[in-house]
């Protein structure tokens, strides 16, 4: 049986780029592209150099694609972080750790892999992405 692909999107997340979706779902399996910190009503980047409200930010936008794909952060199998420099790790964990655990009332939080490398944003200090399995 071929499942049908098919684009997610959502005003409550920034638009993304003409390349690529905001979120590719195709069966049970929901992709949610990488966010980063911007308000998804004026496009503008916010908290410049404060990694812990950017991650906040981020996870609120990776949420928006989630619910607009029929998903919430309880469906979520991965994350994956990506920072600019490894000094903000600890930040962006805390803010990280509370918002993952308000959001999956479960107590199974999801797994996670964060990666230090170069964004192509210089305001963006985090950019996260999901994966999520529904049904």
């Amino acid at each position: 049986m071929n499942q049908l692909k098919t684009a997610v999107s959502t005003t409550d997340a920034p638009a993304p780029a003409h390349t690529f979706s905001q979120g590719v779902r195709k069966g049970p399996l929901l992709q949610v592209s990488g966010q980063g910190p911007v308000d998804p009503a004026t496009g503008e980047y916010l908290h410049p150099g404060d990694v812990g409200a950017q991650t906040l930010r981020t996870l609120r936008n990776v949420e928006a694609v989630l619910r607009a794909g029929g998903a919430s952060l309880e469906d979520v199998v991965a994350l994956r972080v990506h920072l600019t420099t490894r000094d903000d790790f600890a930040a962006m964990n805390e803010a990280y750790g509370e918002f993952v655990t308000r959001n999956c009332p479960s107590g199974v939080l999801p797994a996670r892999t964060t990666v230090v490398t170069g964004l192509p944003r210089e305001e963006m200090l985090v950019e996260i992405d999901a994966l999520a399995v529904l049904g």
